[in-house]
């Protein structure tokens, strides 16, 4: 049975079409899911994905981490659900409480777009299973505001229990720890600022490593 990959649209939401090609090259079945609707229709993962949610207004996710969507998504997150962030996506799971950290503007205050590559530092998720620890992925990233912040405490507790997922191998926004993405304690939840699923297809990407993420989680079920 092909598992259900549900991808949430926000307004302003930018990559959802990107996200739901993702989750169909890599042997799924991707799921429309609308903001202002609670049902996650029954889907076997979520994937929150990029762009703008209201156009960033108050905080870049904030708002969009209080829609009827997100509040399903906490719960499911809580019973096992594998939940993928990315970009907008993390910063609105970090709103939500989901992931800890916060993302705030690039060292340097550019937007940045470019290809980056990524330290595989965990596969310890069901979305980074399929990858070998220490093995790199070149991925695309955009954003204004990417750079990964969190307290003292919460960076020894992230690296202690093996929490950061990706790391920048050229830190190119400032992020504490040259971190690209966390999970939660479970591992069932993952926030990455660059964009796994714009490196999916050979025509339009820089690789194809990111549909790892994609068939990692598949696999999972």
């Amino acid at each position: 049975m092909t598992a259900r990959i549900g991808v949430i649209t926000f307004p302003g939401t930018l990559d959802d079409v990107d996200a739901a090609r993702a989750v169909r090259l890599a042997g799924g079945e991707p799921v429309e899911l609308w903001h202002a609707d609670e049902d996650l229709k029954k889907v076997d993962a979520v994937v929150v994905p990029g762009g703008f949610s209201y156009g960033d207004y108050l905080r870049a996710g904030a708002i969009a981490s209080i829609a009827p969507a997100m509040r399903s998504v906490v719960e499911a997150a809580g019973r096992g659900v594998p939940v993928l962030g990315i970009c907008n996506g993390f910063q609105i799971l970090q709103e939500a409480g989901l992931l800890p950290g916060a993302l705030t503007r690039n060292e340097g205050l550019h937007f940045i777009c470019r290809d980056v590559y990524l330290d595989v530092e965990s596969t310890d998720t069901p979305w980074t299973s399929g990858f070998e620890k220490g093995s790199k992925i070149l991925v695309p990233s955009k954003h204004g505001e990417g750079r990964f912040q969190a307290d003292e405490e919460t960076l020894k507790e992230l690296e202690g229990e093996g929490r950061v997922v990706f790391r920048y191998q050229v830190n190119h926004n400032g992020s504490r720890n040259a971190i690209a993405g966390v999970s939660n304690k479970q591992g069932n939840v993952v926030g990455l600022m660059p964009h796994p699923e714009h490196a999916v297809e050979e025509l339009t990407g820089p690789s194809l490593d990111g549909l790892g993420l994609f068939t990692s989680v598949l696999r999972s079920f």
